[in-house]
């Protein structure tokens, strides 16, 4: 995800956490964790997990916060993101109803302008853990501008760096503006990368609709997040740096203590701001029940994995059915996909040897609509040629690029506006990789925001080396 929270808390760090980041490796060690054990008396009202212990948990039955195991985290007005809302401390946005934790946005008024406050609250230095199972059942509010999440921090931010080289697990973010989808990702780096995976449920099953399961397994070497019991990221090959100098040793940053914390913003730069259309008083989030798990011990003696460098086609492109001779399914992650975003509407064919890419509205982003291909081998200190033939109906722009969806969308291409006219064109680029290696670059075609909507054919798409 894009434009992510930027913390700055100093801590001093724990001679444990000294320990596993200075690179100590210990197989079957239980980690360290700051607990709030069940007890014998309540432990059968929460779902037992095979391999694991129970190690803390909140079902919210009383009548307000339990501030044993939670803070208020209060914060002024585009504290992170360009956000508009106040966290407070107050009752009216932190609050406990029918067995359910709510954090409400407010809308009201400040010096003759729009004033939102609203709920955050931290698990930190009171139920910080490392490595286990975080289970969250929730219910996120529809609302455009509304930005709920259930995400995790480390307790001492400050010893791998500030945000994004301490690390981010974020178990459920949701945007209000479309809540049939949900977004699972990690942040790491520097420079800072990103691994996310997404979940699509509409109608009476949406996000809004009901509530849902959110969890993720945390263990030394590997992250696995599910939402209601369904795989949606699996993540293993992370990495953290100041940049410039190598890595730290895997597996940091994620080799920490760790918070849960929860929260729902109003505005900022991913969701957009509030708008006409937006009803505060439906904007709640309801979180019903945050289970930890832990298993007995895990095995500290893990190694990065190596990245999958997938090799070109015989004829050297990196791009395949990129003669576009074949029918493939345009909605999953495998070689073409086609996407709509942000009020972008339209539909994408392979006819007679084509892409063709019809639009309707063409949204308020570039990428609005959007034809990509991914799993692209970009290496450090390689040349690549990208080449393509493209008209369209009538006189357009296209933007191409080639970026990277886990390092935090920088473009190993830059954003390059093209000129379609009706005849066949064709463009030919040359760049360095100059980024470290990623096995997943990602060749773009954006045509959405500029009120082109004519219908755009696109064949003959090579990506290839040049040199090394």
């Amino acid at each position: 995800m894009k434009n992510k929270k930027i913390l700055s808390s100093i801590l001093a760090v724990s001679f444990l956490f000294s320990m596993a980041a200075c690179g100590k490796k210990e197989t079957t060690q239980t980690p360290a964790s700051s607990t709030t054990e069940a007890t014998e008396e309540t432990k059968p009202a929460v779902p037992e997990i095979e391999g694991y212990n129970l190690l803390w948990y909140d079902e919210f039955d009383g009548d307000k916060m339990d501030e044993s195991k939670w803070n208020y985290e209060p914060h002024e007005p585009g504290w992170t993101n360009n956000e508009l809302q106040e966290y407070t401390t107050s009752t009216d946005n932190v609050f406990v109803r029918d067995g359910k934790l709510v954090l409400k946005a407010i809308k009201t008024q400040k010096d003759g302008k729009d004033y939102y406050t609203s709920g955050k609250i931290t698990g930190q230095n009171k139920t910080d853990f490392q490595y286990g199972k975080v289970v969250v059942s929730a219910k996120v509010p529809e609302g455009q501008g509304l930005w709920p999440a259930i995400w995790m921090m480390p307790k001492e931010e400050s010893f791998y760096g500030q945000w994004p080289k301490c690390g981010e697990i974020d178990i459920m973010e949701s945007l209000g503006s479309d809540t049939t989808i949900s977004y699972s990702t990690i942040h790491y780096g520097e420079p800072h990368a990103e691994q996310q995976g997404t979940i699509i449920k509409t109608g009476a099953d949406s996000f809004s609709s009901k509530f849902h399961e959110y969890s993720v397994e945390w263990e030394p070497g590997e992250m696995r997040f599910y939402t209601d019991n369904e795989l949606v990221l699996t993540v293993n090959d992370w990495f953290t740096a100041v940049e410039g100098e190598d890595d730290k040793p895997y597996p940091a940053p994620f080799n920490q203590p760790f918070f849960v914390q929860m929260n729902l913003a109003v505005g900022g730069n991913w969701p957009g701001n509030p708008d006409a259309t937006t009803d505060f008083s439906k904007a709640e989030f309801e979180i019903d029940y945050v289970r930890v798990y832990q298993k007995p011990s895990y095995d500290m003696n893990v190694t990065k994995p190596e990245k999958p460098f997938r090799e070109a086609l015989p004829d050297g492109n990196f791009i395949r059915n990129g003669n576009f001779s074949e029918q493939e399914d345009l909605t999953d992650d495998i070689d073409w996909k086609f996407l709509l975003f942000n009020g972008g509407e339209g539909a994408a064919e392979i006819k007679d040897g084509e892409m063709v890419i019809t639009s309707t509205n063409c949204g308020t982003e570039e990428y609005s609509v959007q034809l990509v291909h991914p799993d692209l081998p970009m290496r450090k200190g390689h040349k690549y040629k990208i080449t393509f033939d493209i008209r369209a109906d009538e006189d357009r722009k296209c933007i191409v690029c080639v970026s990277a969806p886990n390092a935090g969308w920088i473009r190993y291409f830059p954003d390059t506006s093209i000129d379609l006219t009706t005849e066949w064109k064709t463009f030919e680029f040359e760049f360095d990789m100059t980024e470290k290696d990623d096995n997943n670059g990602r060749l773009e075609y954006n045509m959405g925001k500029h009120g082109d909507t004519a219908t755009i054919h696109i064949k003959n798409v090579r990506v290839e080396e040049v040199s090394a």
